[in-house]
């Protein structure tokens, strides 16, 4: 049988599985909607790529966790590695793209970008405290003017006019769009605006002051989005890399890492039928006042974290049953 490692990416939107070999090659892989539980999630996620995957060849001998839920799904499913996304996009796309110098990335609820040299971070920007520019925000505007925001794309590449829509805050730019539409504006051009400002948006917040080289790959699920692509190649006089996987390079990159970083031991795909439970609590033994999350499975304690000091530490139920629940 052959060693292959699985990678997880949990976002606040979707979730994003790989299972590679020890050649980098996905031999397994899905996206699918986080709908706000992670665990839940992660144990379709898991089904998914289970049944994909032929378990008389193969072996899952190490599993890595990213994204916002990744120290949630890391206790979950035993990960041998927990690590930001940053890192993880950045070795997901350095291994399909070895000379990358500068990632952005457009998700559902935040975005960011990456500078590399020689194969390695030297600088990052994230946009987590406000969803203008994201794909959240493209979807919300796309329900406003009733047209699915899978179609975006093809109409704003087909625009020659795009309407100017501030995008810098999610109500202001509801209420430029509302404004625009009652001036008479095509509803064709509005959609170009809007893909267009997504690139003002990101260029000028999250690019601030970043010297963007390339070659540039864009990820995320706004990269699918034929007219945000375009308007980036345009403000940046420069060729953008889409890939067919590159929604996937978080998982990608943390599965590597699993693979090479990370103790190998066989993951157990039976965690789909295990009941996995969370409860935070508030530990008031000191003035830190800490919200600690527990995670339990089958009503026994497997982590815990959020105390800053030993005082909130958990070792099992009956420590955490001696604390408030929040």
């Amino acid at each position: 049988m052959k060693d292959v490692f699985y990678g997880i990416d949990v976002g606040s939107i979707s979730t994003k599985g790989v299972i590679i070999d020890e050649d980098n090659n996905i031999l397994a892989q899905d996206y699918l909607m986080t709908h706000g539980n992670p665990i839940d999630a992660v144990k379709r996620l898991t089904k998914s790529v289970e049944s994909q995957l032929d378990l008389d060849k193969y072996k899952v001998m190490a599993v890595g966790t990213t994204g916002s839920a990744r120290k949630l799904v890391g206790a979950i499913v035993d990960a041998s590695i927990v690590r930001n996304e940053i890192t993880a996009h950045a070795i997901g796309t350095i291994s399909m793209h070895p000379d990358v110098k500068t990632i952005l990335e457009i998700g559902g609820q935040d975005s960011k970008i990456i500078l590399i040299d020689d194969g390695v971070v030297v600088d990052y920007a994230m946009n987590t405290l406000c969803a203008a520019g994201t794909g959240a925000f493209l979807s919300s505007q796309a329900s406003r003017l009733g047209v699915p925001v899978e179609e975006f794309g093809d109409i704003a590449v087909n625009s020659e006019n795009p309407t100017p829509i501030a995008a810098r805050c999610t109500v202001f730019a509801e209420s430029d769009l509302v404004h625009k539409a009652q001036m008479g504006y095509e509803i064709n051009d509005i959609i170009a605006g809007l893909c267009k400002s997504i690139v003002n948006n990101y260029l000028n917040n999250v690019g601030r002051g970043k010297s963007i080289k390339t070659p540039i790959v864009f990820q995320g699920g706004v990269s699918k989005n034929k007219g945000v692509k375009k308007f980036f190649e345009e403000s940046l006089k420069e060729d953008i890399i889409v890939d067919d996987v590159g929604h996937l390079a978080g998982a990608i990159g943390i599965a590597i890492m699993a693979n090479k970083m990370g103790s190998h031991k066989e993951f157990n795909f039976e965690i789909t039928d295990i009941e996995f439970k969370t409860r935070g609590v508030n530990c008031n033994k000191c003035p830190n006042h800490c919200e600690i999350m527990c995670v339990l499975k089958e009503d026994k304690l497997i982590d815990s974290w959020g105390n800053r000091c030993e005082k909130g530490h958990i070792r099992d139920i009956k420590d955490m049953e001696k604390l408030s629940v929040i």
